[in-house]
């Protein structure tokens, strides 16, 4: 765990070592994933079956890859109402915050007389990935699944492994709450291969979404092009900006929470006060034995957590933006203000009282956020993955006469002939049949009346 402050002479060289870390796996599997999928591409549920018998231990007909619906009933039925009620509150919030974000239809006429226009459409099919081997996450379930079933999505195809045969009776009912119906006991790279290039039982689907362990990481990779996908996850991560009015015991849980995910995590503290930064140290040192992944959380604070001393919070909003992590939580007596120094983070939780822990379960936000520094140009899960735009063009030959010569102009010095000439005829058709009308030397866009 490094100790860092701003005043010592080697802080640049010490924070440019936590900002390279190399936390995401070493594991390079590009070879063995591209045989997977090759073998999936070509052999579809026969391969598919293979794999689940090798890696899952699981024998299954290709008429065993979709889990039932009796299935589904059977989980949800045996969901315990506490469980149930927890996850409708967590999916009613998702789906809220999620529905406020549709976009509108755009339609624009500028001053040459364009119609300019801007239409949203939902993705026809998306693959789901939830991982089913350390551990299962049914919210991971909604975050995936909500936004594009609000998006419109028309088909969500779920896939799942089930090692030894065994799936989560929880992850089913998030599932079935999320209303996904078409769920696959099938994981790792070859489940990346059925969605993106399809079976006899598994349709191919237009973008992959969730994550997974290296395979399926590079899985994804390898068919971005063919189909889209979210993004490729890292190690979890949190920068926890903090003043000594906290509670030291609760800012050292907060940075275990996320410690605790794996031994790759980060969580670093942003303090202004020393003798605090000491104190948290302590704390998380009295905590982390009574954790029952205490092995896992250890190793993550040893190996790459940080307590970093600032002189104040705009410098401290400076090392946030060139850390820019998947989380921030701002303890502090202004955490408005001082979110509006900062721009680059995935999702910031605001005040003392708001643990990032509350959007990974139930605010409604997406707890799926870009990690190892993409936060510097990526953005969280929303409905915006899950719709696409098209742009559209409307003119009159008034219109055309207008704009047409400048498009011709340019096309010309381009050397794309056929470009000008299928303005220039047009333009000459209309001579005469309109008054002259030179092209503005400006056209602001201006919302059609």
């Amino acid at each position: 765990m490094q100790r860092l402050s701003t005043v010592a002479t080697d802080f640049e060289a010490g924070f440019g070592r936590l900002l390279d870390q190399a936390r995401e796996t070493t594991e390079r599997v590009d070879e063995a994933v591209a045989a997977i999928l090759a073998a999936v591409r070509a052999g579809g549920d026969t391969a598919l079956c293979d794999f689940t018998a090798r890696f899952d231990g699981v024998a299954l007909t290709p008429e065993q890859l979709r889990v039932a619906t009796a299935e589904i009933d059977a989980a949800v039925a045996a969901t315990p109402e506490p469980l149930a009620a927890a996850l409708d509150l967590a999916a009613t919030r998702i789906e809220a915050f999620h529905r406020a974000q549709l976009p509108q239809d755009l339609r624009l006429t500028d001053a040459a007389g364009l119609t300019l226009g801007l239409r949203w459409n939902a993705l026809d099919a998306v693959g789901l990935y939830v991982p089913g081997g350390k551990a299962a996450y049914p919210s991971s379930v909604l975050m995936n699944a909500i936004p594009a079933r609000v998006a419109g999505v028309g088909r969500l195809a779920m896939c799942v492994p089930a090692p030894g045969g065994v799936l989560n009776p929880l992850v089913l009912a998030a599932a079935r709450r999320a209303g996904v119906t078409e769920i696959y006991r099938i994981g790792g790279a070859q489940a990346v291969a059925a969605l993106a290039w399809g079976t006899a039982t598994i349709a191919a689907v237009d973008r992959i979404v969730g994550p997974g362990n290296a395979y399926v990481a590079a899985a994804k990779r390898q068919v971005f092009g063919h189909v889209g996908i979210d993004a490729i996850a890292g190690p979890s991560e949190v920068v926890i900006l903090a003043d000594a009015a906290n509670d030291p015991r609760l800012v050292a849980i907060d940075l275990l929470a996320q410690a605790e995910h794996d031994e790759a995590a980060q969580a670093i503290l942003i303090t202004d006060n020393a003798a605090f930064a000491e104190r948290v140290a302590a704390a998380v040192a009295a905590e982390l034995p009574s954790l029952p992944r205490a092995a896992i959380a250890g190793a993550s604070w040893e190996a790459h957590g940080a307590l970093i001393v600032v002189h104040d919070w705009p410098e401290a909003a400076g090392l946030v933006d060139r850390l820019a992590p998947e989380h921030l939580q701002l303890m502090v007596a202004e955490p408005e203000a001082l979110l509006a120094r900062i721009r680059h983070a995935g999702a910031a939780f605001l005040g003392r009282h708001c643990p990032e822990a509350l959007g990974d379960y139930v605010a409604g936000t997406n707890h799926v956020l870009p990690t190892g520094r993409t936060a510097r140009f990526a953005s969280g899960l929303s409905v915006y993955d899950f719709l696409k735009r098209t742009t559209w063009v409307a003119a009159d030959e008034a219109a055309l006469q207008a704009v047409g010569p400048a498009a011709v102009a340019l096309a010309e010095a381009e050397g794309l002939q056929a470009h000008a000439r299928s303005v220039t005829v047009r333009l000459r058709q209309g001579e005469g049949a309109l008054p002259p009308r030179p092209p503005p030397k400006a056209m602001p866009l201006e919302t059609a009346t």
